[in-house]
């Protein structure tokens, strides 16, 4: 037994906890849990959890059902909801095969065997994502639409307002659960929020994702009011992203960072962006995962140029430009270890893991095949013409769940980096969300045409 496995189980007799609940992520990026008693953790730490992976979306077929959960002790973290009438903690799984062997089907393994090549390789992969989501009065029930929690705006701070009351507690359980915060504000729309967790390693990171997501959602019940991740809720509000800024290490040293280059960018930090733009395409379906996705990253190209949110809809990097797809941050004066890009196309109800490994293997795609970058667009690209993007050779990105799967199946980056069978399941699993969206007869169509046809 290894000294985290040792601390675990020290802790749990501690502090009189009584149920440990082991926490995985299917295919989609749905959270599971089961509990067992702390009785039962050191032979989980040997032996793993059986249970029947046919049951989970995307995990195995009937024939092949049977997998095992096994804890991650390092992912240890006692939960701090208030209504639990004994101490409970939480850990990260591992899904395996019954011989041990990782389960093809895990998305925790999918990223942690492209941070895997990306080591080979001589790196480490770092993110720090900004977390955008809907504080709402109430869950709407069939038929209802939505009422955002309060009617501020971008950086709006009253006193006693219930959304800064929200931050303040879903912040405070963060940090108990060991998960730092940057920053916290309202953002662009009402009841709209946005928390910033602290730069970590892409595994921890995406587990954090996962976490926060969850502590979102009990905070918001805690306080009578509902939390939603949903891209784009509103027609009139802006969508919510999870924009992440991104950096490659090699060991001590920030790989992107080069002094005296343009806007401080090494050759490895331009490549890297040239793999995002070109392959930016084939992983949208993943990075943006869901019919409704597509509402929030076209809301911008639709409307007026700057009104609304900060959704990429076209192919293109800039310096400070909040309408590209890869922005690369002002550079701070002798802070070379904090040079970075920033990637906007992932919202933030994507599967994080699935997310981070394809955004990685694009970006190593790009340094290995020494990808150019092209130039740069300093400019409002929401409010050129078509004609001059095409003159820019500025590309639009998929706009539909169907053309980010069309991109998506065609891509041997995409089918390597997810494995077979998770790639498999996540188009089959797509194709057949966008097939239900097509058959829908929406309110947009019988308020329109249902009187005067």
């Amino acid at each position: 037994m290894d000294r985290q496995q040792e601390f675990v189980l020290r802790t749990l007799e501690e502090r009189d906890i009584r149920f440990v609940r082991l926490w995985f992520t299917d295919v989609l990026g749905y959270l599971k849990s089961v509990a067992v008693a702390p009785a039962e953790l050191e032979a989980a730490f040997t032996e793993g959890i059986g249970f029947d992976g046919s049951a989970i979306e995307g995990f195995a077929r009937v024939h092949e059902a049977d997998m095992l959960a096994q804890p991650d002790p390092s992912t240890f973290q006692v939960l701090p909801w208030r209504n639990e009438p004994h101490g409970t903690a939480r850990m990260y799984c591992d899904i395996l095969m019954p011989d041990g062997s990782p389960s093809y089907a895990d998305p925790r393994h999918v990223l942690k065997r492209q941070l895997s090549k990306a080591s080979d390789l001589g790196f480490s992969f770092y993110t720090h994502p900004e977390i955008e989501f809907y504080l709402l009065r109430n869950k709407p029930g069939p038929g209802e639409l939505p009422e955002p929690n309060d009617d501020g705006g971008y950086f709006d701070h009253t006193p006693h307002n219930s959304a800064y009351d929200f931050r303040r507690n879903a912040i405070m359980m963060l940090e108990n659960m060991g998960i730092s915060v940057e920053f916290s504000h309202h953002e662009g729309g009402p009841g709209q929020q946005e928390i910033d967790l602290r730069y970590a390693d892409a595994l921890t990171t995406a587990d954090n994702i996962m976490t926060f997501r969850h502590v979102m959602k009990e905070v918001a019940l805690e306080e009578g009011v509902y939390a939603t991740f949903m891209p784009k809720p509103f027609t009139e509000y802006p969508g919510s992203g999870m924009h992440t800024h991104m950096s490659l290490f090699e060991g001590e040293r920030n790989a992107f960072y080069e002094p005296g280059a343009e806007y401080h960018l090494s050759k490895i930090g331009r490549s890297f962006i040239g793999g995002l733009l070109a392959h930016s395409a084939e992983i949208s379906a993943v990075c943006s995962q869901w019919v409704n996705s597509y509402k929030r990253l076209w809301h911008n190209a639709a409307a007026s140029a700057g009104a609304g949110g900060e959704a990429p809809a076209y192919v293109c990097w800039g310096h400070n430009n909040r309408s590209a797809l890869v922005r690369v941050p002002m550079y701070k004066p002798d802070k070379g270890n904090s040079s970075r890009i920033e990637f906007r196309a992932l919202d933030s109800a994507c599967n994080p893991y699935l997310a981070y490994a394809v955004i990685l293997a694009a970006g190593l795609k790009g340094i290995e095949e020494g990808y150019e970058l092209p130039p740069g667009s300093e400019d409002d690209v929401w409010a050129l013409t078509p004609a001059e993007r095409r003159a820019l050779g500025i590309q639009p990105l998929p706009q539909s769940l169907d053309e980010g799967i069309r991109a998506m199946e065609r891509s041997e980056l995409v089918a390597e980096t997810l494995g077979a069978h998770v790639f498999d399941y996540f188009l089959r699993n797509k194709r057949e969300e966008w097939q239900e969206y097509r058959r829908q007869v929406t309110p947009f169509e019988l308020q329109r045409y249902l009187p005067i046809l």
